[in-house]
């Protein structure tokens, strides 16, 4: 199974940016969809962003226009830039494979450290 190693979490902001890279152990070439998901405490993993084999993406609404996902398969590496950060994205997040469906991804994998994002106010 492919393992993943989210990084590039950090405090900063409002208004800021940050870009958290996934790097997998195996090639990621042939994985349906990568995704990039967040979690806070007490409440439920959410979807943030997903990209498809094809280069399709999904956003959830919340980051549509600042967050950007994209994967690089010679460096088996997805990528969550985010910008325009807000006080309500900080959070823990992942990054999975799976099977994408429509607007949504079923992730397959098992979840990892994650990496924190806190944003200030």
């Amino acid at each position: 199974q492919v393992q993943l190693a989210e990084s590039g979490g950090g405090l900063v902001q409002a208004g800021g940016s940050l870009r958290l890279s996934c790097a997998a152990s195996k090639s990621i070439s042939s994985i349906n969809a990568m995704g990039w998901y967040r979690q806070t405490p007490g409440k439920q993993r959410e979807l943030v962003a997903f990209i498809t084999s094809g280069g399709s993406t999904n956003y959830a609404d919340s980051v549509k226009g600042r967050f950007t996902i994209s994967r690089d398969n010679a460096k088996n590496t997805v990528y969550l830039q985010m910008i325009s950060l807000k006080p309500e994205d900080t959070a823990v997040y992942y990054c999975n494979f799976g099977l994408s469906f429509d607007s949504t991804m079923r992730a397959l994998g098992s979840w990892g450290q994650g990496t924190q994002v806190t944003v200030s106010s």
